[in-house]
C-alpha cells in the first residue's frame, strides 16, 4: 500500500521541477533587462486571477520598491500622492485637534489628546479624551488607523465634516458639524523662563514658520534677560529641510557648513549658514531624545560640530536618509531615497532599521538607552574645538540623562486602568477643567483628592487598593498638570513642573552656573570625566 502513495507523491513533487526546467531551457541563460518584460507577460496571461486593468503595472512598481528594503521608499498612488503634497505644503483645512491612538486588548481607539485655541474643535465644544467614533461615512472602530481618521478630519477650507464622538458619563453619542478651517500649529507652541533667567524654547516641528518663530521666541527671551537659552526638540520629528538649515544659521556665523548630503554619482552637496543671525549668542542647551529626528537631527548635528551647543538627553532617532519625489504618469509619485545626511566633521546621522509587518520600524543596534560606557564605544570624531564627538547613527548627546522614567509600581497602576484609559483621561480633563479658576499658587487639596476619587469610581475606574500609594502620588501629579495649564498657561506649567523633568532641569543648572559658551562646554567636560570614573555608568 505503500508504494502507489509515494509514487503520487513524486509525481507531484516531479511537475514543477520539470515545468521549471522547460522555462530554464528556453530563457536565457543569464539575467538580462528582459526579464521584467518576461515576468509581466507571463503574469499577466497565465497567472490563475486575472489581474484587471492597469494594476498589473502598479503591482510591479509597488514589488520592486518594496524590495530595496528601505522604509523610507515608496510609490505613492494618486491619492496618496495628493495627501502627501497637501501634509507637506501644510495647506489644507482641518477642525484643530490632535490625535492620539489608545490600544485596549488589542483594539485601537482614537482619542483626542488636544484642542488646539481659537479652532473649530475649541469652539466645538470638544474635550481631551473624547473617542472619536465616525468621521462622515468613515465608521472609527478597532481597525482604522489613526491616519485614516486624521485624513478624514483633513479638507478643502470652508467645507464641512461631521464627526461623531462618545464621552464618558454621556450616554448619548455627540454628533457635531465642523466647517474646516486654516488650522496654523505653531512651531514653537510658547517660551518662557524657567529656573534663573534661563529662556526655554520648545520647537515642536519644522513647518515653514519654524526659523521666524524660534528667532522671535529667542530675541524677547534675551531682551528679558535670558542668560542662556535651551532649545528643546524631544519628540520633533522634523519636517522642512530648509527650516532646520534657517534654524542652524540663528546661531551659527555665516558660511559655516550645516549638513553635507552624499548621493551616488554626484558629488557632495553642502549647506552652508547664511540669511539671518541672532545678534545676541548666549550659551545654548540643545535637548534630543529618542523621538529627535531628521531635520531636528541637522540641526543638533551642525551645532554640536561647531560648538555652538551642548547636546543633552538621549541618543536621537537617527533618520539620515534624502528622500527625492518623482512625479510620475497618472497621478502617481516615487519617493526614493537618493542620498544620506552627514554632520558638517563627517559623521552619518543615518541608524540601520528594517520595516516589519505590522509597519513598526525597529533598530539593527539597538542604542538609544546607551550608558556613557556604550557611548564612548562608538566612533569618535572631533568638533571645531577638538571636542570628542560620536558617531554611528543618530546624534550622541556630550552629556547622557536618561528620559524620566515611572517607577515599577506607577507603571503597573497605569496598566491596571488602561482598560478604563479614555474614562481616566476624560474624567481628569473635566475636573481640572471645572478648577481653571483657581488662584495661581494653588495646591492639589485633599478635597479635590476625594472629588476626583469619587468622579473616577462613578466613571467605572476602580483602583485596587494595593496600588494606593503610587495611585494617590500620580493621581496628584496628573492633576497638578491639567490645572497648571489651565490656570497658569503652558509656560507657566513648565516652570512649575521644571523638577519633574530631570533631563530639562540638569540643562538649567549648567546655564545657572556657565555663562558662556565655552564654560558650558567645559562644565559637560568635567561631568563626563566624572560619569567615566563613577561605577554605576559603565
Amino acid at each position: 500500500m505503500f508504494r502507489p502513495r509515494t509514487a503520487a507523491v513524486a509525481s507531484l513533487l516531479l511537475l514543477p521541477m520539470v515545468a521549471g526546467g522547460f522555462l530554464l531551457q528556453n530563457g536565457s541563460a543569464r539575467s538580462t533587462p528582459r526579464l521584467f518584460d518576461q515576468v509581466l507577460s507571463i503574469v499577466a496571461n497565465r497567472y490563475v486571477d486575472s489581474i484587471q486593468g492597469t494594476a498589473i503595472f502598479e503591482k510591479a512598481a509597488k514589488g520592486l520598491v518594496r524590495e530595496l528594503n528601505d522604509p523610507y521608499s515608496e510609490l505613492l498612488a494618486p491619492k496618496a500622492n495628493e495627501d502627501f503634497n497637501r501634509n507637506v505644503g501644510g495647506r489644507y483645512g482641518g477642525v484643530g485637534m490632535l490625535l492620539e491612538e489608545q490600544k485596549n486588548s488589542g483594539a485601537r481607539r482614537i482619542v483626542v489628546a488636544r484642542v488646539f485655541p481659537h479652532t473649530p474643535a475649541e469652539e466645538g465644544g470638544v474635550r481631551e479624551g473624547d473617542l472619536i467614533t465616525r468621521v462622515d461615512s468613515l465608521a472609527v472602530n478597532g481597525d482604522v488607523i489613526i491616519d485614516s481618521v486624521s485624513n478624514a478630519l483633513r479638507g478643502t477650507i470652508g467645507t464641512t465634516v461631521h464627526v461623531t464622538y462618545a464621552r464618558p458619563g454621556v450616554t448619548e453619542p455627540i454628533k457635531l458639524s465642523f466647517k474646516r478651517a486654516q488650522i496654523h500649529v505653531p512651531a514653537v507652541p510658547y517660551a518662557t523662563m524657567v529656573g534663573d533667567h534661563i529662556g526655554y524654547i520648545p520647537l515642536q516641528t519644522f513647518n515653514e514658520n519654524a526659523a521666524d518663530e524660534v528667532q522671535e521666541a529667542a530675541r524677547k527671551l534675551v531682551a528679558e534677560g535670558a542668560k542662556g537659552l535651551v532649545l528643546d526638540m524631544r519628540d520633533n520629528g522634523g519636517g522642512i529641510v530648509e527650516q532646520a538649515l534657517a534654524v542652524s544659521s540663528l546661531f551659527l556665523k555665516d558660511g559655516q557648513p550645516i549638513v553635507i548630503v552624499r548621493g551616488r554619482n554626484s558629488p557632495d552637496e553642502i549647506a552652508k549658514s547664511s540669511s539671518e543671525h541672532l545678534p545676541m549668542q548666549p550659551p545654548l542647551v540643545v535637548l534630543s531624545d529618542g523621538g529627535t529626528a531628521s531635520a531636528s537631527e541637522i540641526v543638533a548635528g551642525a551645532l554640536q560640530d561647531h560648538d555652538r551647543a551642548l547636546v543633552l538627553g538621549t541618543t536621537s532617532f537617527g533618520k539620515g536618509l534624502v528622500q527625492s519625489l518623482f512625479p510620475l504618469d497618472g497621478g502617481y509619485a516615487l519617493k526614493i531615497t537618493t542620498g544620506k545626511w552627514y554632520t558638517p566633521n563627517g559623521r552619518s546621522i543615518h541608524r540601520e532599521r528594517k520595516l516589519l509587518a505590522d509597519g513598526r520600524l525597529v533598530e539593527t543596534r539597538p542604542d538609544s538607552l546607551e550608558t556613557e560606557a556604550e557611548k564612548r564605544a562608538k566612533p569618535q570624531y572631533k568638533s571645531d574645538a577638538g571636542r570628542t564627538v560620536y558617531g554611528g547613527g543618530g546624534i550622541t548627546p556630550d552629556i547622557i540623562v536618561a528620559d524620566d522614567t515611572l517607577s515599577s509600581a506607577e507603571q503597573e497602576f497605569y496598566r491596571s486602568v488602561a482598560p478604563k484609559a479614555q474614562a481616566f483621561i476624560t474624567t481628569l480633563n473635566q475636573y481640572a477643567f471645572e478648577l481653571k479658576g483657581s488662584p495661581r499658587d494653588f495646591t492639589v487639596t485633599p478635597a479635590w483628592r476625594t472629588e476626583l476619587r469619587s468622579r473616577l469610581t462613578a466613571a467605572g475606574v476602580l483602583i485596587d487598593p494595593k496600588y494606593e500609594s503610587a495611585a494617590s502620588k500620580l493621581l496628584d501629579r496628573e492633576l497638578d498638570r491639567r490645572v497648571s495649564r489651565l490656570v497658569l498657561g503652558d509656560g507657566g506649567a513648565k516652570q512649575r513642573g521644571l523638577a519633574e523633568d530631570h533631563q530639562l532641569s540638569r540643562a538649567v543648572q549648567l546655564l545657572t552656573t556657565a555663562h558662556t559658551q565655552t564654560a558650558l562646554l567645559a562644565a559637560a567636560q568635567v561631568a563626563t570625566a566624572s560619569a567615566k570614573s563613577s561605577p554605576q555608568h559603565e
